[in-house]
C-alpha cells in the first residue's frame, strides 16, 4: 500500500453514487458551451497579458488514493518547477489575471474534463498533492473514499481562510453524509460563495498538512 492510498478497509462500505454520475454529466452538458467560450476568453486574455502558458496540468489524489491529472487555467507568474507549474502557496506571485480567475474561481473551469473522463465529480472533497496526502492520519485519508470535486462542504464553508485540518473535518462529514440533495445543496450555496465571498489568496505554506516540502522551495 502507498502512503496516499486508502486502506482496503476503508474501501468497503463506501456510500454509492446513487445518481452522482447523472447529475455531473447533465449538469456538464448545461454549461459545455458557456464554459468553452470563457475557458477560452479566460486563457486569450492571460496569454496577452502574462505569456505562455494559459493552462498547466498537475498529479492530484484521487478516490482511493489513485493519482490522476489535474487541469486548470494558469494564475501564477514564473512558478517554481517549470513553466506554468504553480508552487502551491505563493500568493505574491499570482498573477492580475489570475487573482480575477481565482476570485470567480473561473480557473477550475477545465476540471469539467476530468468530470466528464470520471475523475472528478461536481462536488467532493478537493483533490490534494501526493505529499499533503502522505501528512495525513488514517482518519483523515477516509476523506478519499468520496470522488475529488470541483466544489465541496468544505468550500461552502469558509474555502481558504479554513485550516486544512479544518477542512478536512468537513470533507470527512461530506464524506459520511453524501446524497444528491446535498450535492444539489452544496452546488447552489457554491454561486453564493463565489459571488459573495473572498478566501481564494490565502497562503498556507505554514500549514502542518500543505506547506511545501523544501525541494519544492528549491525548484528541484
Amino acid at each position: 500500500m502507498t502512503a496516499t492510498t486508502v486502506p482496503e478497509q476503508h474501501r468497503v462500505g463506501a456510500p454509492p453514487d446513487r445518481g452522482k454520475r447523472s447529475l455531473d454529466l447533465v449538469v456538464v452538458c448545461l454549461v459545455a458551451v458557456p464554459a468553452v467560450v470563457l475557458c477560452v476568453a479566460a486563457a486569450v486574455v492571460h496569454l496577452l497579458a502574462h505569456g505562455r502558458p494559459a493552462l498547466f496540468r498537475q498529479q492530484r489524489v484521487g478516490r482511493y488514493g489513485r493519482p490522476f491529472v489535474m487541469w486548470k487555467l494558469r494564475t501564477i507568474a514564473n512558478a517554481v518547477g517549470g513553466p506554468g507549474l504553480p508552487d502551491g502557496g505563493d500568493v505574491a506571485r499570482v498573477t492580475a489575471v489570475g487573482r480575477v480567475l481565482r476570485r470567480l474561481s473561473l480557473d477550475e473551469l477545465p476540471q469539467l474534463v476530468n468530470v466528464l473522463r470520471g475523475e472528478m465529480s461536481l462536488v467532493g472533497p478537493r483533490p490534494t498533492l501526493p505529499y499533503q496526502v502522505r501528512r495525513y492520519t488514517d482518519r483523515q485519508r477516509e476523506r478519499l473514499r468520496a470522488l475529488p470535486g470541483l466544489t465541496g462542504l468544505a468550500q461552502v464553508r469558509g474555502r481558504q481562510q479554513l485550516s486544512w485540518p479544518e477542512r478536512i473535518e468537513w470533507d470527512l462529514r461530506y464524506v459520511r453524509h453524501q446524497s444528491l440533495r446535498l450535492d444539489l445543496t452544496i452546488l447552489l450555496l457554491t454561486v453564493w460563495a463565489v459571488l459573495a465571498r473572498g478566501g481564494t489568496t490565502v497562503s498556507h505554506d505554514t500549514d502542518p498538512i500543505a506547506r511545501r516540502p523544501e525541494r519544492m522551495h528549491s525548484g528541484a
